[in-house]
């Protein structure tokens, strides 16, 4: 007699595929998103942290190899609340002997910029005599010179840059100040967008007399007035305009 075959058997078929498919798409999910990370977009990485240790995210401008000298600065800049501890280095490193004009002494150029800590980041000052004629807002070849040591350490941060422009209490006649002081801030604005900036990347503002460093009480203190003040903005946030 034949045996009869049993019903049901072998049940669970190929259900065991379902699972493994399911496996296989989790971890191609997992490998894309770990792809995905690997290639994120260097330029937000830098807005993100501007002053970085990772040569490749500071070096947006790809020019290579960052400078010794501006790598120290950018070293600094990590550490703003630091700067008053590292002035004459911050200020040697910035501006040092061979490229200032030749016209500017040691001592004149030490008497007329200052390095200031700033809840932002820090502040370069610069006075009216190492910048404009007294009156006057038209950068000359001297005054270019001086800004243009500045340019490498502009190209390798992303740091943003608020150029202000004051005055002292005592303008010359029909001078008015706020106006003076605004140009002055638009004359150097414009120096650095000659130098292919982002303008984005820049503010201006005209103060006039309203901020002064000194008291208004001597020619000597009125000339340290007499200024502007480039602000490296190295707290960033997120969510800023590009």
């Amino acid at each position: 007699m034949a045996r009869k075959e049993k019903k049901g058997g072998g049940g669970g078929g190929a259900s065991w595929l379902v699972t493994f498919s399911d496996l296989m798409t989790l971890l191609l999910t997992f490998f894309v998103l770990l792809l995905s990370m690997s290639s994120m977009d260097k330029t937000l990485l830098t807005r993100i942290s501007p002053l970085t240790s990772d040569v490749s995210i500071i070096d947006h401008s790809g020019r290579g190899k960052i400078p010794d000298r501006i790598r120290l600065l950018l070293d600094i800049l990590r550490e703003p609340s630091t700067i008053l501890d590292k002035l004459d280095r911050f200020k040697d490193l910035l501006f040092p002997n061979e490229v200032l004009p030749p016209e500017l002494s040691p001592g004149k150029f030490d008497e007329n910029v200052r390095i200031l800590a700033h809840p932002e980041g820090v502040v370069i000052v610069l006075t009216e005599e190492l910048l404009f004629p007294q009156g006057g807002y038209t950068l000359p070849p001297a005054a270019k010179k001086l800004l243009e040591a500045m340019v490498p350490l502009l190209h390798y941060s992303s740091a943003d840059v608020n150029i202000s422009g004051h005055t002292d209490n005592a303008s010359p006649a029909g001078v008015d100040p706020y106006t003076l002081s605004g140009r002055r801030a638009m004359s150097v604005l414009e120096y650095f967008l000659q130098q292919k900036f982002k303008p984005s990347r820049f503010s201006v503002s005209g103060y006039g007399p309203d901020k002064p460093l000194m008291p208004n009480d001597s020619p000597a203190h009125m000339g340290k007035n007499r200024r502007v003040e480039l602000l490296l903005k190295t707290t960033q946030w997120l969510g800023r305009y590009q």
